[in-house]
């Protein structure tokens, strides 16, 4: 399924990983349009973050990573740190104050991947970014 992504000033084209974390992804789309702020993040290297506190997505791991790729978004559904969703525009190591964590990899973008890394820069000088993913 094809979604869009807005992040600050750019839109990107992506597609929901439902093959390979169905019930992520489908819990993602029951929040639709989900709609937050990215931060920077703070240990695990070039990515922007949504933390979500104790929101329970009702899923467990799936399709998990600790190294997401340029353009992948993970969901952490919660345990050691808090919920989470991280959005990689660079190498990552995904971690906490805890330490190392692993995500659910359920959306890839597809289009405006040119625009990633000036996301994360434009996040980490100007601070937090309007998000919303949204069904296309």
């Amino acid at each position: 399924m094809k979604v869009r992504v807005t992040a600050g000033p750019y839109t990107f084209g992506a597609v929901l990983e439902d093959e390979k974390a169905p019930k992520t992804c489908a819990a993602i789309l029951a929040a639709m349009p989900f709609e937050s702020q990215v931060v920077h993040v703070r240990w695990s290297g070039e990515g922007v973050w949504v933390p979500l506190g104790e929101r329970d997505f009702g899923v467990t791991y799936e399709n998990h990573t600790s190294y997401p790729a340029p353009g992948q978004m993970i969901l952490y559904p919660g345990g050691i740190s808090e919920t989470e969703i991280l959005l990689a525009y660079g190498g990552v190591h995904f971690a906490s104050k805890m330490g190392q964590l692993a995500g659910n990899h359920f959306l890839t973008i597809t289009e405006g991947l040119e625009n990633l890394h000036d996301l994360g820069v434009r996040t980490l000088w100007q601070g937090a970014q309007a998000l919303r993913i949204e069904r296309v």
